[in-house]
């Protein structure tokens, strides 16, 4: 379905002066660590579950309310999000380490994140981008999945090609993430490289160049980029200046780039954070805190920056700088703003009582004429109860895959947390995965030789009970209905066992996963010695890991 350009009722922004100045004269592989130099240092967004408060601003067609989607032509309206997944289009899953996805700024990075159809979202995974042989195994019309042409892929055996007037944002979004983020250490290698420099394998690198071109930046892209900017206080280059991927990767490389009137400083100034911006804590549990980053960069500052916060409920939101105790003012020298990585100051929300909460922050002095103004915006809730969840069998088995699924959570959740127990070895390892919907496609079954699932609902950072286990193998499943009373109390030098019913094949598993001892029988009462420090314990009756710190 064909869609006009999204319009928005505020107005565009100019770049500000100074903030590509370090780009003026770069070429190659200098240009690109000029690049994440600068937009690497930013103010991060509050949290992952709270992004579609974002989207509302970012993804939204104002006219009508109705999300823009570029995996589906579905229409969908704000503010409702069901049916749509908070989606990383560079998948978060190339750069998690140890089954973590390592909370870098990258996951919520809004400048690679959308909201994305849940099936079409399913279906993409995580492969890369490519161009689709005929006969793709999805097709919506928007989106394809399928076999990769040839010489494409880089060994993965699907790609993920949007739709035409998609692929340049994609290929924007893409050179974002792999500048910005050039420091991560990449778990893929479908289309990238361990290095500073290119970062892009040759395949992914032509094909992205290629997007790039045949769908320049839209008005849609330009407009977003800017709201982006006032959460994030960073931009994505690559919509600003088009041609600056030539620059680094294409057929431009070897000549000097220039960012022209964008990149020449002038009187002392404030470039981040963006005059009248917004720091979005969210929903956040009554008495419980959430703390951001907001970043701060200043060119020729020749006075010590203030940082004031005021209004009605300023008591709600403190500063919290390196070796001071949290405030509502504190002085910021200006050679920490001057200086080329800025400056990150926390703010924290913690709100006392149930209800909206909006202050503001002024940053003023150091030369500057006038103040900038941070609009600091909080929303405390009561404290959730949350239902423990089902897990149901899996299916869709086969020797790589399997579909997880569980029941829907009767109450507002922010998202469900699957936690995969994973044996390879003899040894455990435990990773989680958090879903929008209530099922999940797990494609890396084969290096398993079996393992256990199961799942939470979170809610303004608090977790339901673990839901019943369910154990996947090669051969076949097999469900735990219910889990075996079992409990364990630390004594210093024993642990005891506090069990109902006797249980039989005990595990235990040390903080790296690792099988210390293994206990054919368990009896309530039972002791068992072991050295000091964290354990997780799994037996037949009871699949759910019982934690324990032995003293």
């Amino acid at each position: 379905m064909a869609m006009t350009a999204m319009s928005v009722n505020y107005a565009v922004a100019e770049i500000p002066a100074g903030y590509y100045s370090r780009l003026d004269g770069k070429t190659g592989a200098e240009l690109k660590t000029a690049v994440f130099e600068v937009i690497n240092p930013h103010t991060q967004v509050s949290s992952y579950s709270n992004l579609p408060r974002y989207f509302e601003h970012t993804d939204v067609y104002p006219e009508s309310r109705r999300w823009w989607d570029m995996y589906s032509d579905i229409a969908r309206y704000a503010p409702s999000f069901s049916g749509l997944n908070r989606e990383h289009a560079f998948p978060k899953s190339w750069w998690k380490q140890n089954g973590s996805v390592e909370y870098t700024p990258a996951y919520v990075d809004l400048n690679h994140l959308y909201p994305a159809d849940g099936p079409a979202n399913q279906a993409k995974s995580n492969y890369p981008l490519g161009v689709t042989a005929p006969n793709p195994k999805f097709d919506n019309g928007v989106c394809k999945i399928g076999y990769p042409v040839s010489g494409q892929g880089g060994g993965a055996q699907y790609v993920f090609e949007p739709a035409d007037e998609y692929k340049g944002d994609f290929a924007r979004a893409y050179f974002y993430i792999v500048t910005c983020y050039q420091n991560l250490t990449w778990n893929s290698t479908w289309m990238l490289q361990q290095n500073d420099y290119p970062t892009l394998s040759s395949w992914a690198l032509n094909l992205l160049l290629d997007w790039s071109r045949r769908d320049p930046v839209s008005q849609k892209e330009v407009e977003r980029n800017e709201v982006v900017y006032s959460y994030q206080n960073n931009r994505n280059p690559f919509i600003d200046f088009p041609e600056l991927a030539e620059y680094i990767w294409g057929n431009k490389v070897g000549e000097s780039f220039s960012p022209g009137n964008a990149g020449e400083p002038g009187e002392p100034s404030l470039i981040n954070p963006v005059n009248n911006t917004s720091l979005d804590f969210g929903e956040v549990a009554a008495g419980n805190k959430v703390t951001s980053l907001l970043y701060i960069k200043g060119e020729h500052l020749t006075g010590d920056i203030s940082v004031l916060i005021s209004g009605t409920d300023k008591n709600m939101f403190t500063l919290d700088p390196a070796a001071s105790t949290p405030t509502l003012k504190t002085t910021i020298p200006a050679g920490l703003i001057n200086a080329a990585s800025g400056f990150e100051l926390q703010v924290t929300y913690k709100p006392t009582e149930i209800g909206r909460h909006e202050a503001k922050i002024s940053i003023y002095d150091g030369n500057l004429t006038g103040s900038t103004y941070v609009n600091l915006i909080g929303e405390a809730l009561e404290v959730p109860t949350l239902s423990r969840l089902t897990a149901y069998e899996a299916s869709d088995i086969t020797e790589t895959s399997y579909k997880a699924s569980w029941s829907e959570a009767p109450e507002v959740v922010d998202f469900y947390l699957l936690t995969r127990q994973r044996f390879v070895n003899g040894n455990m390892v435990e990773e989680t995965i958090e879903c929008d919907e209530n099922s999940v496609i797990i494609d890396d079954f084969n290096g398993s030789d079996n393992e256990n699932y199961f799942v939470q609902s979170s809610r303004l950072g608090y977790l339901s009970d673990p839901s019943n286990v369910i154990s996947v193998s090669h051969s076949g499943i097999s469900g735990i209905d219910e889990d075996e009373a079992l409990s364990v109390e630390s004594y210093p030098g024993t642990v005891r066992f506090r069990c109902g019913e006797h249980h039989t094949d005990g595990r235990i598993y040390d903080s790296t996963g690792r099988v210390v001892m293994t206990l054919p029988e368990i009896t309530d009462g039972m002791e068992v010695s072991l050295p000091y420090g964290v354990y997780l314990i799994v037996t037949a009756q009871h699949g759910t890991p019982v934690k324990v710190i032995a003293r």
